[in-house]
């Protein structure tokens, strides 16, 4: 579960980190009275989304401006004005993808003259489940860039569970970011911060971009980035609360109600599949024969025909779904109940494209005798390859 930067700042904070002084706002309204609680005389006014590369994306509406989804105000009329001008507009950056998401909140913050910007994230480390510090000298900018151009900028260690964070590691920080006397201190202190925030909140990835030093010879948290182990979220019912649905994908909110994984994608193929490796393959071979997967979908080895029914709806409200491969391997997973649930729902919703089931395995005959005699208009497939052809070419008009 992702949150917004404004409410990842104020998590930071529980635990000392420093950080700007802002002000969330929902509405134009709010933002006058948001800039006054501000020093000044120079406020930030950020943009609200779960995606980075907000200060060099772009509006969709030319009503919000080309200045980006980051601007500098210096006034408070001029605050009020962005605030007009970028709440409700969809702001496209390179996460967002061409269709951009809308901006429904900002975040005035008051600003920093900025001396250094550096750049440090935390993240598990699954190769040796541990968690690592990732640490540069080069902040502010996209971190892929300077791993490709200048890796030797990035330093990286991991703390071994055992002990947790030690003074070393502070040191490491700030040897790191070149930083020595009273910085160097702060740095130390900060990675302990940090790492008690990471570990208590079970964060999934922590990242801060740019690390500040102000001309004060302060360090700051200037943006903060951050995302939580969502099998550790029942833990964490404050967490819980920071959610904003808005930011989500309506179909994927769904399937989290019937314990779906499901994953909406750019394709128009829809597919209903058991085990995350064969959802793959099946993505893999649509591929292969020249069309894309609309999404990945997995109702696991123990599914009900109630969410089996509930899988297909959710494909199926997606406009963009032109056909629909239904692929099977039953073992947990009984065949029977995969076609019982697929005729339930279709019996409810309608069936507009094609639709290909290939089922195998446990109840195999059964499923197909529900199938043949359900009445639908369904292709059946002998095989995965059989079937990944026999939906394409149901696509293409073959």
């Amino acid at each position: 579960m992702n949150i917004h930067e404004y409410q990842a700042k104020a998590l930071l904070h529980e635990f000392g980190v420093p950080i700007s002084r802002g002000v969330p706002v929902l509405s134009p309204a709010e933002s006058e009275a948001a800039a006054k609680q501000l020093p000044g005389p120079i406020w930030v006014v950020k943009s609200q989304i779960h995606a980075g590369g907000r200060g060099k994306g772009k509006f969709k509406e030319a009503s919000a401006g080309d200045k980006g989804g980051v601007r500098i105000a210096k006034s408070v009329a001029e605050v009020n004005e962005f605030a007009k001008q970028m709440l409700g507009a969809t702001l496209v950056t390179v996460q967002t993808g061409p269709h951009g998401k809308q901006v429904n909140r900002l975040y005035i913050e008051e600003g920093s003259e900025i001396d250094k910007e550096f750049y440090l994230s935390i993240l598990v480390n699954r190769e040796t489940s541990e968690v690592s510090f990732v640490v540069s000298t080069e902040g502010g900018v996209n971190i892929e860039d300077v791993a490709h151009s200048t890796p030797k900028k990035i330093v990286s260690f991991s703390v071994d569970p055992a002990t947790g964070i030690m003074a070393h590691h502070g040191r490491t920080v700030a040897k790191a970011l070149k930083l020595t006397g009273d910085l160097a201190k702060q740095a130390e202190r900060l990675t302990g911060q940090l790492y008690a925030a990471f570990v208590a909140k079970d964060m999934a990835m922590l990242e801060i971009n740019p690390l500040v030093v102000t001309k004060q010879g302060q360090l700051r948290v200037l943006d903060a980035k951050v995302s939580f182990d969502g099998n550790a979220l029942y833990r964490h019912p404050d967490v819980m609360a920071l959610r904003d649905e808005t930011e989500e994908d309506a179909k994927e909110i769904e399937a989290s109600k019937f314990d779906l994984n499901y994953v909406a994608l750019d394709g128009n193929i829809g597919c209903m599949v058991n085990g995350a490796g064969l959802a793959m393959a099946t993505m893999d071979i649509i591929k292969l024969y020249g069309m894309s997967p609309a999404n990945f979908l997995d109702v696991g080895g123990g599914a009900s025909v109630e969410k089996v029914a509930a899988a297909f709806k959710i494909i199926t409200a997606d406009p963009n779904v032109k056909g629909i491969l239904v692929n099977i391997f039953g073992g947990i997973m009984k065949c029977d109940v995969i076609a019982e649930g697929v005729v339930a729902a279709v019996k409810q919703v309608g069936l507009k494209v094609p639709l290909v089931v290939r089922l195998e395995g446990t109840n195999v005959e059964q499923g197909k005798k529900i199938i043949r005699e359900s009445g639908l208009n369904v292709v059946p497939a002998d095989n995965l390859d059989d079937a990944a052809q026999k939906i394409v070419n149901a696509v293409k008009g073959g």
